[in-house]
């Protein structure tokens, strides 16, 4: 839960800063926000979500 909330909220700040850069307009934010409704509501949500949590454990077994 901790890694989905992190990652969303990692999201919302990029979908920000390119909104205020000018590099994403209002109308693309808003297509990705309902391809993420979509695609969390699909089949393909396990998949996603086992892949995502695959690789962040990946990642977090990296030692610097």
């Amino acid at each position: 839960m901790v890694i989905s909330l992190s990652v969303v909220v990692l999201l919302l700040i990029l979908a920000w800063i390119f909104l205020r850069s000018g590099g994403l307009k209002f109308s693309h934010a808003v297509v990705c926000a309902l391809l993420g409704f979509h695609l969390a509501s699909s089949s393909m949500a396990a998949t996603i979500h086992n892949g995502l949590t695959a690789t962040a454990n990946v990642v977090s077994s990296l030692n610097p």
